[in-house]
């Protein structure tokens, strides 16, 4: 590996750090011992102010020989735990009383001890744990498949699907009711979110909009948390193939069998940003076809009202089912 220069650049600085991490990969001996001498460093600050949660990570750690070759990467606030393809599981010290244990698992969806995961590196569910005893079997067996997954070659690309043909633009109203209010702390010991808005997400042409952080999109319409209630109307094209709808357009997202429109709760600071915590899916894919068969025809549309507030109180999130949700077709 080559050596940094006297006065490196960004750039220079990125290319060395790939060059490392290819090398440990591959399993050289001097680049393994670099980046355990520096993930040590960058560890112990982690943990310096919540000593106890140490023992978390290391319990965690312990379980990582038994998985096959792992690289582990420490970095400002989380520890990358990777494969020798990618990046399958983080461990972060949330709070002073929780690590949340992140795992990359595409397919799966949260429930039970899997809760959603924001802003954990690649996670995509997470594990929230105070004690090393907390590891158990079904940890050890989450970790295990998030592994699994992530070690395997992804699977061949199918051909190109041709697009069904377009049957009709539907107008989609939501209408957002029972706001959580300003503030919320979703987890017992974790971050308070303060002046929190919901919004849609999509692109913000000709809209009000807030810039998300490392997103893709913007939020769209952003509406306080104290509001009465909250509504955003968009159009969604509408394709009819063999195995029945599809939906697309500029505010739809997902692939083919998860076809959604999403909705953001973040913190507003007051400089033209939401700074995303959760996010919540209103799922085309599960609306009965008869009420889209209704809700297509002219003079009609496609209602969604959606309770905002969760059972605990917190903003909803996640795959929204009913009664929480409830989709009809009503006169335009």
């Amino acid at each position: 590996m080559s050596q940094l220069p006297a006065r490196p650049d960004l750039d220079q600085l990125r290319r060395q750090a790939r060059e490392l991490h290819h090398d440990a990969r591959e399993g050289d001996a001097r680049a393994l011992r670099r980046l355990r001498q520096a993930s040590g460093t960058v560890i112990a600050s982690q943990y310096r102010d919540r000593p106890r949660l140490r023992p978390v990570l290391d319990a965690v750690l312990a379980a990582l020989p038994a998985l096959g070759p792992v690289t582990v990467l420490a970095r400002s606030t989380i520890v990358s735990l990777a494969t020798p393809r990618r990046t399958f599981a983080v461990v972060k010290a949330t709070a002073k009383s929780r690590v949340d244990l992140g795992l990359r698992l595409d397919h799966t969806q949260p429930g039970g001890r899997l809760l959603p995961a924001t802003d954990i590196g690649a996670a995509t569910v997470r594990i929230p744990l105070t004690a090393p005893d907390e590891i158990d079997a079904e940890v050890l067996g989450w970790l295990r498949r998030a592994y699994d997954e992530n070690a395997a070659p992804p699977p061949p690309r199918r051909p190109a699907r041709r697009p069904a043909p377009v049957i009709g633009t539907l107008t989609v109203v939501i209408d957002g009711f029972d706001l959580p209010g300003l503030t919320c702390a979703p987890e017992p010991g974790g971050q308070v979110h303060q002046n929190i808005h919901v919004a849609l997400t999509g692109p913000g042409k000709d809209r009000l909009a807030l810039v998300v952080p490392g997103g893709p999109w913007l939020a769209i319409e952003p509406v306080g948390g104290d509001a009465p209630s909250a509504r955003w109307e968009v159009p969604v094209t509408v394709r009819r193939g063999a195995d029945g709808f599809d939906f697309t357009g500029p505010f739809v997202h997902g692939d083919r069998t998860d076809r959604h429109l999403g909705l953001a709760w973040g913190d507003v600071p007051g400089d033209g940003t939401l700074r995303l915590f959760r996010g919540a899916k209103l799922r085309l894919v599960d609306i009965d076809s008869a009420i889209i068969e209704e809700a297509i025809c002219p003079g009609r549309r496609l209602a969604a009202r959606i309770r905002l507030t969760d059972a605990r109180g917190n903003p909803v999130c996640a795959r929204v089912h009913p009664p929480a949700l409830i989709w009809s077709a009503e006169p335009g």
